[in-house]
């Protein structure tokens, strides 16, 4: 499988990057993929080269991620990300898209899917970020989610080679499932070669730390959202198909999300991957597209 390409949309102080597999003249549908954070295009590698056999394939560096415009701290609102893909799609001109994303990448396509429903075919969405407006609290963030934000902060950012972040990041709990084709995706875009050889994230701790704020508001039921408001409420009006995946291993928190996101949109779906964690397209590709391929036929006997 030849190299994906790289595709850069939108103006210079607010560009998208996106890696593509296949030929936009193909004539295939669309499939439109979204990390989740801290992550790159690429990290979809596994997923993408198989998906490519049917689809044309776009993969995106979300804002504040690989390639992609890095706003400050304050533009990394749930609406952001919407609009973000708004001007993708509007500007390749995508139609029919099948949308596969994971965790807050998942909430970037379900938010846009009730922006553009024209545009849509389905979404397959791994423990999207969600929260019920409905069940809004009141108060501000928790003293332990406030300080996993700002614990991101001392992240190491900076390691001696690509060989070193990958040789460390292999030992780390969370990235030794993963496949080596991934991580290695990881490594190479998700860090920036400096000029004395050594790499730093791309995606830095101040960054991350910006954008876990909403997430973690979210999980607690206290996001507010901006000026614009609670975005939320759009899941309500989400037309095309929706099935919603989750992991056995993975946090409750992500469960509880996903349950919320059930509850939100009408007519979803919902599938579980046994024995695997939240970054079960990272550890077990193969059983994602086989859940990717059924629910693009409706074929639920195939589903994990």
């Amino acid at each position: 499988m030849a190299s994906p390409k790289r595709v850069f949309v939108g103006d210079d102080n607010a560009r998208i990057a996106l890696a593509r597999w296949g030929d936009e003249r193909s004539g295939k549908p669309p499939a439109l993929l979204l990390h989740g954070t801290g992550f790159v295009a690429e990290v979809w590698i596994d997923v993408a080269e198989a998906l490519a056999a049917d689809y044309t394939v776009y993969s995106v560096d979300r804002r504040g991620h690989g390639l992609s415009h890095k706003p400050a701290a304050d533009g990394y609102h749930f609406a952001d990300f919407a609009d973000d893909l708004c001007m993708v799609i509007e500007r390749l001109g995508l139609r029919g898209i099948y949308g596969i994303g994971h965790s807050a990448g998942a909430t970037d396509l379900l938010l846009t899917a009730k922006l553009m429903p024209d545009r849509f075919a389905r979404l397959f969405v791994m423990e999207p970020t969600v929260m019920d407006p409905r069940a809004m609290r009141g108060g501000g963030l928790s003293d332990q989610s406030t300080s996993a934000v700002q614990g991101v902060l001392r992240r190491r950012a900076e390691f001696e080679s690509a060989e070193d972040a990958f040789r460390r990041y292999r030992m780390a709990a969370a990235f030794a499932p993963w496949s080596e084709t991934a991580l290695w995706a990881y490594i190479r875009h998700g860090f920036e070669m400096l000029s004395d050889g050594r790499v730093r994230l791309r995606c830095t701790p101040e960054i991350e730390s910006a954008l876990l704020l909403p997430i973690f508001q979210a999980m607690e039921q206290v996001y507010a959202g901006d000026a614009r408001g609670n975005p939320f409420s759009w899941l309500l009006d989400i037309t095309c198909p929706v099935q919603i995946a989750t992991t056995e291993q993975s946090w409750p928190i992500y469960r509880e999300m996903a349950a919320r996101a059930a509850a939100l949109i009408p007519h979803a779906s919902e599938i579980s991957f046994a024995g695997v964690g939240h970054s079960v397209v990272q550890e077990l590709p193969e059983r994602v597209l086989s859940a990717i391929w059924a629910f693009a036929t409706d074929d639920q006997r195939a589903a994990p």
